[in-house]
């Protein structure tokens, strides 16, 4: 008889309402592992959208759902063709197990069954900061791919922002990052941390916009070099438009970053676990899948929350 297993998870039920409930899995594969996450992010950008009811009508988009695309966890089965073993730590980047309810991202939740082919094996001295993994992939794909140049400014310190600036480091620049909250500036960092109304150069060849507000394309075009280039790699959940002829006369390239690719996963899980890629001071908040409806909640409005977790482990 084929074992179906159960997991608790975070169901968001319907916008800003979210309760942890017992589900049933979908059956192993042969080509499946069984994880028992350890540890979760919430992410304060997309999953904002789909917490306060405003996320595009994507695919596989509905209520109820189960969130998440940052967990962390052991294999606790695998199948015989998915070339893990049990006990490996694996980067889970969200799952669709849950039947009826729709994973969307799926990863909030304490046990998953995945494709072998979609997590990725991690070192477990990273510990909880492998939840960032996919973060930092995404920063990673804005301004690594052929032809991109890394940022000159980068608008936005959360922790998106600041894996961006990171990495552009690593890549010898020194980007200068805007950032409206005087909390987010605090810190010694290997950048330059200022109120965009203090900045007096305002002349950039490559701005990274990651603040999610689609009323800022005007300013950061006023502030671009001659043939420079904006990209938008926040999600952004209103239209964006643009004076024309300010763009016009700079010859303005405006490019999108869209999702991360699994080049872009591995470059910096090597990086992370090389210890060139610093993840630390990025998770600021921690709480119990018990108390899952405060955390999204504080993860959503509370200004000095960076990054907030779930322990798994507390449930056990």
């Amino acid at each position: 008889m084929t074992q179906i297993h159960q997991a608790r998870a975070v169901v968001l039920e319907k916008p800003e309402s979210i309760v942890l409930s017992e589900l049933p899995l979908s059956p192993v594969t042969e080509t499946d592992v069984v994880v028992e996450i350890e540890w979760s992010g919430i992410s304060s950008g997309t999953e904002k959208l789909l917490w306060n009811g405003r996320m595009p009508n994507f695919p596989g988009m509905g209520y109820p759902l189960v969130p998440g695309y940052e967990s962390v966890g052991k294999v606790s089965q695998a199948g015989l063709r998915s070339g893990y073993l049990p006990g490996q730590t694996v980067f889970v980047p969200g799952a669709r197990c849950f039947g009826d309810v729709k994973g969307l991202f799926g990863g909030a939740a304490s046990r998953l069954v995945v494709p072998a082919s979609r997590v990725m094996r991690v070192d477990e001295k990273l510990g909880n900061e492998a939840v960032l993994l996919a973060l930092a992939a995404t920063a990673h794909h804005v301004t690594s791919g052929q032809g991109n140049e890394q940022p000159d400014l980068i608008v936005g310190h959360g922790v998106l922002g600041r894996l961006i600036a990171r990495i552009a480091v690593l890549a010898g620049k020194n980007p200068v990052v805007w950032e409206t909250n005087p909390n987010r500036r605090n810190g010694n960092f290997d950048y330059e941390v200022i109120d965009p109304s203090a900045d007096k150069k305002r002349y950039y060849k490559t701005i990274v916009d990651v603040s999610g507000d689609a009323s800022l394309l005007d300013l950061l075009i006023s502030c671009l070099s001659p043939s420079g280039e904006i990209v938008l790699a926040g999600f952004y959940d209103s239209a964006m438009t643009f004076s024309f002829p300010q763009a016009f006369m700079r010859e303005a390239k405006i490019r999108i970053a869209a999702q991360w690719q699994p080049y872009d996963l591995l470059a910096v899980k090597n990086l992370a676990e090389s210890g060139r890629l610093s993840l630390d001071g990025l998770i600021t908040h921690y709480a119990s899948p018990l108390e899952a409806d405060k955390a999204y909640r504080t993860a959503f409005s509370d200004v000095n929350c960076l990054k907030m977790v779930l322990d798994w482990r507390t449930l056990q």
